[in-house]
């Protein structure tokens, strides 16, 4: 069983900024870790092949920095990984995301799953994983909560609906997103971490790869944010102190009348 899991390295979530010119995210100088939703699709994979053995090949597309995400795996229990990185990629929306990574995927060869995570919490779109699945012309399940069983030609799962789950048998090859439920996700090993170190990551770029260059980047991407604004919360208001019954007497007159004003109650 060949297994492929694409991550990505994101802005921690208190650091994400938005460049108002590009509109794209701002990651230079930036903190950042593992998409925390992938490592969830990371061991998915992980105890796929431990179930049913094979390899897990993490993939990630991203600047050179990418590349502690894709040793974090490594240290995880990876057998291999691929950087995706070119100056000519960024900028690059789902759409031109996907189609590089789909083209990535292609490159690296045969395959039997994907496991994406639900979404990235940077952009929060959960259209990546779906975009590869189309670019490689494969059956996609969504939202995949459970893995019920797998075999060399097909994969039963269970998908997470609004009113409970789907059950759902799908060819091999196909794509899955997972949701956190699916499992805990382990942490690194001393073992791999020493491995991680030693490994060499290969990188793919349009140097080495078959791309077409109006799909690429910020020109080859259709979705133009055309204004950003930062929402301002306001706190003011009344605050009255209750210290005693007389005063929470007064304090609920006050709540009332409140709600009355703005048609509450």
């Amino acid at each position: 069983m060949k297994i492929i899991v694409p991550i990505k390295q994101v802005p921690e979530t208190s650091n994400v900024k938005m460049d108002p010119v590009t509109g794209t995210v701002i990651r230079a100088g930036v903190e950042t870790v593992v998409n925390p939703l992938d490592l969830y699709a990371l061991e998915t994979a992980l105890r796929l092949k431990e179930r049913v053995g094979g390899t897990v090949t993490a993939l990630s597309m991203g600047p050179p920095q990418a590349m502690k995400a894709l040793k974090e795996a490594i240290a995880m229990g990876c057998d291999d990984a691929v950087l995706v990185s070119d100056r000519k990629f960024g900028g690059s929306d789902t759409w031109a995301t996907s189609y590089t990574l789909a083209q990535s995927i292609k490159k690296i060869g045969d395959y039997d799953l994907i496991i994406a995570g639900e979404r990235a919490t940077d952009g929060d779109t959960a259209q990546v994983g779906p975009g590869i699945a189309s670019w490689l012309d494969i059956p996609v399940a969504t939202y995949v909560a459970k893995i019920e069983d797998i075999d060399a030609a097909h994969i039963i799962i269970e998908r997470l609906v609004e009113d409970g789950y789907q059950i759902l048998s799908l060819p091999l090859p196909s794509l899955l997103t997972v949701v956190k439920e699916i499992a805990a996700p382990r942490l690194p090993t001393l073992n791999g971490k020493i491995r991680s170190r030693q490994m060499q990551v290969p990188v793919f770029s349009t140097d080495n790869m078959e791309l077409d260059a109006a799909s690429l980047g910020l020109k080859g991407s259709p979705t133009k944010v055309v204004r950003i604004d930062t929402p301002k919360v306001t706190r003011g208001g009344t605050v009255v102190r209750a210290a005693d019954d007389e005063a929470v007497v007064v304090a609920v007159d006050q709540l009332m009348s409140f709600l009355e004003s703005k048609g509450i109650v």
